[in-house]
């Protein structure tokens, strides 16, 4: 029962502790390294960005990026350093690689493990190695999450009374 108890009280002060972390994350981001990071930014501590180009990071108010993603910014075979731009409230899924140079519009998500080396267009979701778009026209909120379009009832149906 004490074990439970222990990990119970852990777990809270995890809970609790992990904003202020994520928080001090980015303002290290933003001030140390010099990354342009938008306000609201939920960055997950397993995701890699580009340190060696750190200015080339760019990403925009309310995005989320999930664990395990690399977001490029050098290129060292092709001795190539670019801006890598990302937009507006988009999800960026765990473990999708952005290549350098990547340009990603507004209202995005990434799917899981996708492997972009091309522009996105806003309200789009890509997938895939390499990523393709799957899906247009779609409509996130904060961090990414996908706003589903609701649908008013069901009219013609057949029965006229």
């Amino acid at each position: 029962m004490g074990d439970n108890v222990r990990r119970g009280f852990l777990a809270r002060i995890k809970k609790e502790l992990r904003p202020a972390f994520m928080y001090a994350r980015v303002w290290i981001l933003r001030n140390l390294w010099g990354m342009h990071i938008g306000k609201d930014c939920m960055i997950s501590f397993s995701a890699k960005l580009d340190t060696t180009y750190p200015r080339g990071v760019r990403i925009g108010d309310h995005t989320a990026i999930s664990f395990g993603a690399v977001i490029l910014t050098h290129d060292y075979v092709r001795g190539m350093h670019r801006d890598t731009v990302i937009g507006r409230e988009c999800q960026i899924g765990a473990r999708s690689f952005i290549f350098p140079g990547v340009t990603i519009g507004d209202n995005c998500i990434v799917a899981a493990a996708s492997v972009v080396m091309r522009d996105v267009p806003a309200n789009s979701i890509v997938s895939g190695n390499p990523a393709r778009v799957i899906e247009k026209d779609i409509r996130t909120g904060r961090w990414g999450k996908l706003i589903l379009e609701e649908s008013g009832p069901a009219t013609g149906s057949g029965a006229d009374s």
